[in-house]
């Protein structure tokens, strides 16, 4: 099949192009350009590669149109996120597309009010973020629905992997939580601890969406999880970082007041607020979803589990200078 992929060379896309191209469909690959992939791959010398600036082109209402012009069998969506542009896309491609995979997130759910979650699930979601995904799978998969463009909605938890500040055991991208946990010291966890949070591997993430795109039957319509086989605790993570270095994690239980005042006074007001405030986004959610619906109906089945995945993330930060491990080194798994 002829496969555009837009936002090609981001997390999951670093991934699924090379997927793409080794299972034999010609894959076109737009993107801003200000950038490669996060991993080299010589599957990218057989890819087109397209220059768009997406925000420009729609508000001009011509991006639609362009995507449409590439004349694919699929289209696949990374970076939508609000109604406005899924409106603008799907008016363009009704017609003229075979399938729509769209990148949703885990957050559309909100709050957690059981686990583990599954696909169709009660969702009260709660940020611009959150609340602007929502409502761009509510109006794909109704069009879906009624016969319009088929679509198809993958939603990824936290998607980890080399190249990048990846979210840690505390729930922010802070590097010196993992420095913390390698050398034994004290690490202040908010509210216990036992918040989940379900971390998945971009190459999985890309495998929910190359399985969905080559078993359409049964995924157009659908939405479907892209997360590891389970989801893990804050204290579980901690403890489980802790023990690659040999230590014992050493978790003091803090409140969320504390938590915030504490980062704020170690780091200032702006960088100590960023971290605090990601750690209660990630954490407040309480997520763990399901799999089961990827694996009954795609074939889906997750390669790495979320340690693991942390711990190939944390050898790339360690070896180009992102996280200062004080000459300790994390051979990978």
């Amino acid at each position: 099949m002829r496969v555009v992929v837009i936002g090609a060379t981001g997390h999951v896309g670093t991934y699924l192009v090379p997927r793409l191209v080794a299972a034999g469909h010609e894959v076109v690959a737009l993107s801003r350009g200000t950038r490669e992939p996060y991993r080299p791959h010589e599957a990218w010398a057989r890819v087109q590669r397209v220059q768009v600036d997406r925000d420009a082109e729609e508000a001009a209402g011509s991006f639609g149109g362009r995507i449409a012009d590439l004349g694919a069998d699929v289209v696949v969506d990374m970076v939508c996120f609000t109604p406005e542009q899924a409106a603008q896309l799907v008016e363009a491609l009704r017609g003229r597309v075979g399938h729509l995979l769209h990148a949703g997130t885990i957050w559309t759910h909100g709050r957690a009010a059981a686990a583990p979650l599954r696909e169709e699930d009660p969702r009260e979601p709660f940020g611009d973020y959150g609340v602007g995904k929502v409502a761009c799978e509510d109006l794909l998969l109704a069009e879906s629905r009624r016969g319009g463009v088929p679509t198809t909605v993958i939603h990824p938890g936290h998607i980890s992997g080399p190249g990048w500040r990846v979210i840690n055991p505390l729930g922010n991208t802070d590097p010196r939580v993992w420095a913390a946990l390698a050398a034994g010291e004290e690490l202040a966890v908010p509210d216990g601890g036992h918040q989940l949070m379900h971390h998945v591997h971009a190459d999985d993430v890309a495998q929910v969406f190359q399985r969905a795109l080559e078993h359409r039957s049964t995924a157009v319509g659908e939405s479907f999880f892209a997360v590891s086989d389970r989801g893990w605790t804050v204290r579980g993570l901690a403890r489980e970082v802790a023990s690659w270095f040999g230590q014992e994690a050493r978790l003091r239980d803090v409140t969320w007041e504390e938590f915030r005042s504490g980062y704020t006074a170690r780091l200032g007001g702006d960088e100590g607020a960023e971290h605090a405030g990601a750690s209660w986004e990630h954490l407040v959610r309480n997520h763990s979803a399901s799999v089961e619906k990827g694996r009954r109906l795609l074939g889906y089945e997750p390669r790495w589990t979320s340690p693991q995945v942390l711990r190939e993330a944390l050898v790339w930060l360690s070896s180009h200078g992102e996280v200062d491990l004080g000459g300790r080194v994390l051979p990978c798994a």
